[in-house]
């Protein structure tokens, strides 16, 4: 079987609490470890999209309205759908499964 959630992937998340946010794989575990004996992945991803900004707002809310809040989650790869697009973005020093 071909491979192709690999690493720099962007994803859907279908199941849990981010579901329907976009995502990207940031390494891949094909074969499972020992505590998740199945296929997963690390993701990390954009839980709060930024809001549309109008002229009228103030210099606090159109701050609020900009802030962007991102997550890293292990996911199994049944609950990922992946997407046409990959980034060039090299995000492996960046978090590990070890600081989960």
């Amino acid at each position: 079987m071909v491979k192709f959630l690999k690493p720099n992937k962007v994803v859907i998340i279908l199941q849990g609490r981010y579901a329907g946010h976009k995502a990207m794989i940031m390494k891949s575990f094909d074969d499972g470890t020992r505590d998740r004996p199945y296929g997963h992945c690390l993701v990390a991803g954009i839980m709060k999209y930024p809001s549309k900004v109008i002229r009228k707002d103030s210099t606090k809310k159109t701050r609020k309205k900009l802030h962007v809040n991102c997550f890293i989650k292990l996911v199994n790869y049944q609950h990922l759908m992946p997407m046409c697009y990959t980034l060039d973005v090299d995000l492996k020093d960046v978090a590990t499964a070890n600081c989960l």
